[in-house]
């Protein structure tokens, strides 16, 4: 349907648009007007993706002008592959309703692992291992030494591809590709579909990639450094967008890392002294260009990661007199790792803040602040005169160094932590230094100042209120939008107490009480015995998942709960888990029916929806908090206190609510779905947690459904399942319609704030 949004024609690709939709589109649309950031809280199962992708698209098209390009950024592959057949389907269409003028590029842009096409390279196990063998066909050296030499062994796709890209012919066609066309246009062409992606990057009208290729500085330094500030920047799922920033510059340091960090330098030190005896000419050519500053243009092949913290004008900086000359540069690492070394003997935990560290490696090791902020770029740079193309073997020095750079960049927003061993198992010695990053405005801030509008949305952002302060930014719109449904198909619910009228909670002093374990165990098995196909479990960790699992395996109510429907349990292990997933689905496509045991901060809580039959009820048992008596944890919360007056309690609740509705969210993937949820936790009572819980969640959570028994709750779900089974109209009756067509578009009225008045 085409129709009118303001001063734009909106092209979106199918008949009937959600109410919520065409709110969405309105605060986007004023969004990009304004040339600001928003928050966007949309339902899950709404259709948020298409609605974004219409709207900046048909944007573009309405005002070219204004040069918008979206870079849509998601946290998995399986999400962005969603994302490009949403955009093939909205491109089809605006090309058949706008003609040859919305031709436009959209591509998907993910690491060499997902896109190589050489069957030696990709068959390496993990990323690092194919990144490496990449390097050792493609890097200039190697391919300089190839034409001398024939027998070396280089990259046909790539070699075709360079040619290419010489003769300027190396371009894609108008189009949407996925990362499986983009390797099968590559295989078809002979050439790399990474490095031709990589290129095709900055002609693209849409680029969608992963959160780290614009928030961790690393990747960001090399992949998103040209983008232009008309860019559009769309963070999807972004409930957790915090956690990312701060996981991007945080760095750990373990005892085999500084062994493998030793070794390193020792292979390093013989390559120098390999060097010097037959091309010392190469060394000398390194010291001349540090002495003039970093800044140098690589070919694509040769860059490996980009530094961790350091912003332009530095890059231009002469590099310190005593770390120019390689062996110096050695020696200073030698004395640095020496130094963390002697750090990990401690006996006791030890915190301290970034200005006290550096002074410490100042006087104990004789290295300033300045040597440690240019220690990353003078590895990488010393890896490139040293042609070292094997860089999975140098990932510890790499991290030494990333620790290096960031310890002699910042000042605040850090702590460093040092514990012997692991708290949960103090008996084995573990000891890891930590540099852990409590500021998520950090990563995030060259984005919000570098792009006119950055999009953060996603079913769960309540309370909204609360993310402008965690990233320290001001949104020109900030909404949490409702669903309108035909009919009430969410049930969620709240369980306090067992049949027995005990209450339940997995608070410390409760969760291992077998009165609490047993009515646990006697609700799924009430549960399962009225609820057809699948029930999705979630716990809040591992550990007690195991605990609770094992007790209902000794007192039985496992083996009762197999009579009615199989299990499946989550595992730490990705293949295990996967198949476990793809039997419980067979399991209820056969119509056995089954029950999958999962983990509200693991795998299965982030990127896995259960749709339609694979989900018609999930449990969450007890409140998902983060493990409180973590100490990265405590110096995080001390920080928000001090800087952002964010209460810990306030902090703490906010982050296990969102967990816990990003868990039950996973049931409803659209409207015509149904499910039910229930809250296993007298602590979700209170209305200080419940009032944390998304909108479109509370407002179909009544009164009536608070403080609910087991056999309540059963009552309940039989009377759910029963309504759900009539026939309904999905366009909406009784003058409340849920499907607007084009022609209810044209008569409607807007009101004020957005609000649809029919």
């Amino acid at each position: 349907m085409k129709f009118q949004l303001e001063d734009i024609t909106i092209y979106f690709p199918y008949d009937n648009i959600y109410p919520e939709q065409y709110q969405y589109m309105l605060e986007l649309k004023r969004t990009l007007d304004a040339k600001g950031h928003c928050l966007l809280e949309m339902p899950t199962g709404t259709g948020k993706t298409i609605s974004l992708l219409s709207l900046i698209t048909s944007y573009r098209l309405c005002k070219p002008m204004s040069q918008i390009k979206l870079l849509y950024c998601t946290r998995t592959v399986h999400e962005m592959e969603k994302t490009l057949a949403e955009l093939k389907l909205l491109y089809d269409y605006q090309l058949k309703e706008f003609g040859p003028g919305a031709r436009m590029l959209a591509i998907g842009l993910s690491s060499r692992k997902n896109l190589c096409v050489n069957p030696v390279v990709v068959s390496a196990e993990n990323r690092d291992s194919v990144d490496a063998g990449c390097r050792k066909l493609t890097a200039s050296w190697v391919r300089a030494l190839a034409v001398e030499n024939p027998n070396v062994p280089t990259c046909s796709f790539f070699e075709n591809y360079d040619a290419a890209d010489k003769a300027g012919s190396a371009t894609l066609p108008a189009g949407v590709y996925t990362l499986q066309e983009l390797r099968l246009y590559g295989k078809e062409k002979g050439w790399c579909p990474y490095f031709l992606a990589r290129h095709m990057v900055q002609q693209a009208n849409v680029v969608v990639y992963s959160y780290q290729y614009l928030l961790d500085p690393k990747v960001a330094g090399i992949i998103s450094k040209e983008m232009e500030r008309e860019c559009v920047v769309v963070f999807d799922e972004a409930h957790n967008i915090d956690n990312v920033c701060i996981e991007a510059l945080s760095v750990s340091v373990r005892k085999q890392t500084l062994e493998g960090a030793t070794r390193n330098l020792g292979r390093m030190s013989q390559e120098i002294e390999r060097l010097k005896a037959t091309d010392a000419g190469r060394l000398r050519a390194e010291y001349n260009r540090l002495v003039e500053g970093l800044a140098q243009r690589l070919p694509d092949q040769d860059v490996w990661l980009a530094n961790p913290a350091l912003p332009d004008d530095i890059m231009k900086e002469a590099v310190p007199g005593n770390i120019r000359k390689a062996e110096h540069f050695l020696s200073v690492l030698r004395r640095f790792v020496q130094y963390l070394k002697g750090r990990l003997e401690t006996e006791n935990v030890e915190k301290e803040g970034l200005v006290g560290f550096v002074a410490s490696i100042n006087t104990q090791v004789g290295i300033d602040q300045k040597m440690l902020k240019f220690c990353y770029d003078r590895l990488h740079s010393l890896m490139l005169t040293l042609e070292i193309t094997d860089t999975d073997e140098f990932l510890h020095i790499q991290t030494v160094c990333d620790l290096a750079t960031l310890v002699g960049t910042y000042s605040r927003g850090f702590s460093i932590i040092i514990e012997p061993t692991d708290e949960r198992m103090p008996e084995i010695r573990d000891p890891v230094l930590q540099l852990t990053c409590h500021d998520a405005s950090l990563a995030i801030k060259p984005v919000f100042e570098r792009f006119q509008s950055v999009v953060i949305t996603s079913g769960t952002l309540s309370p909204i209120d609360l993310y402008p302060r965690l990233l320290n930014f001001n949104p020109v719109v900030s909404r949490s939008l409702k669903m309108s449904l035909t009919r009430d198909c969410i049930c969620p619910m709240v369980l306090t107490r067992g049949s027995d009228q005990l209450p339940v909670s997995t608070k410390y002093d409760l969760r291992s009480d077998p009165g609490v374990e047993k009515n646990y165990g006697k609700l799924l098995l009430e549960m399962v015995s009225v609820v057809p196909d699948g029930v999705v479990c979630f716990f809040v960790s591992y550990s007690y998942m195991d605990g609770i699992v094992n007790s209902w395996h000794e007192s039985g109510i496992l083996k009762d709960i197999m009579q009615h429907k199989l299990v499946f349990i989550e595992t730490q292990d990705v293949v295990e888990t996967t198949l476990a997933l793809d039997n419980y689905r067979r399991a209820c496509d056969s119509g056995r029916g089954a029950v999958f045991f999962s983990v509200a901060r693991g795998k299965v809580a982030e990127g896995i929806d259960f749709d339609r039959h694979y989900g018609r009820l999930v449990i969450m048992f007890g409140v998902p908090f983060q493990y409180t008596l973590s100490r990265i944890l405590l110096a995080r919360l001390e920080y928000l206190r001090e800087t952002f007056q964010i209460k810990e309690g306030d902090f703490l609740t906010f982050d296990a609510l969102r967990q816990a509705a990003q868990c039950v969210g996973r049931v409803i993937r659209s409207k015509a779905d149904y499910g039910m949820m229930i809250f296993a936790d007298k602590r979700y009572s209170r209305h200080d947690k419940r009032s944390k819980l998304p909108g479109w969640i509370l407002s179909h959570l009544r009164d009536a459904h608070l403080n609910l028994s087991t056999d309540m709750a059963v009552y309940i779900a039989k009377e759910f399942l029963r309504k759900m089974a009539q026939p309904y109209d999905k366009n909406g009756a009784l003058g409340k319609k849920t499907l607007l067509s084009q022609e209810d578009l044209a008569n409607m009225i807007t009101g004020p704030d957005g609000e649809m008045l029919l």
